[in-house]
């Protein structure tokens, strides 16, 4: 398992990861990631954050999931994780838990909180994030893109900063 940085060969793989993913979930309506304009190029859109990358895991060379962390509140130290998605073929590997462990990592870096966006349908990540300490809150944070969601979290990242 190879996780690096996001390539801009790798733009229309972590699109189709992306939507097929939602699509199975029946999340393929507007308000979701489905739609995100960005979806088409997210090596460029990573790419001029400052403090914001994504992450692409390769297994036996092919790129099978992603993860993405972006500013959410620059003001108050908040990022957000973005678009943690994992092809079917490599669900149950730890790919997941390997791909939050680098983007909380990098996180904790830059930002005292991590902000995210799900819904309440997608039963594993809500699980995955419970599982890293993240919190759920009754409303989504002021500046919230995705209209669809219906489950809202946000992780402390201060810990985080103790240890590294």
């Amino acid at each position: 398992m190879i996780i690096r940085n996001i390539e801009k060969e790798d733009n229309f793989k972590i699109k189709e990861i992306i939507q097929d993913s939602l699509k199975s979930h029946g999340l393929d309506i507007p308000g979701t990631a489905y739609f995100d304009p960005q979806l088409n190029d997210l090596h460029q859109y990573y790419h001029h954050f400052k403090h914001g990358n994504y992450w692409v895991v390769e297994l036996e060379g092919e790129v099978v999931g992603g993860i993405g962390i972006a500013p959410f509140n620059e003001q108050d130290k908040v990022c957000e994780l973005q678009k943690l998605y994992v092809s079917p073929k490599a669900q149950g590997l730890g790919v997941g838990k390997k791909l939050m462990e680098t983007a909380l990592s990098f996180a904790a870096k830059y930002y005292d909180a991590c902000y995210l966006e799900t819904t309440h349908e997608l039963q594993t990540a809500c699980r995955l994030y419970g599982k890293y300490g993240f919190t759920l809150l009754p409303e989504p944070l002021p500046g919230s893109d995705h209209s669809a969601m219906n489950a809202w979290y946000l992780k402390n990242l201060t810990e985080l900063k103790d240890v590294q």
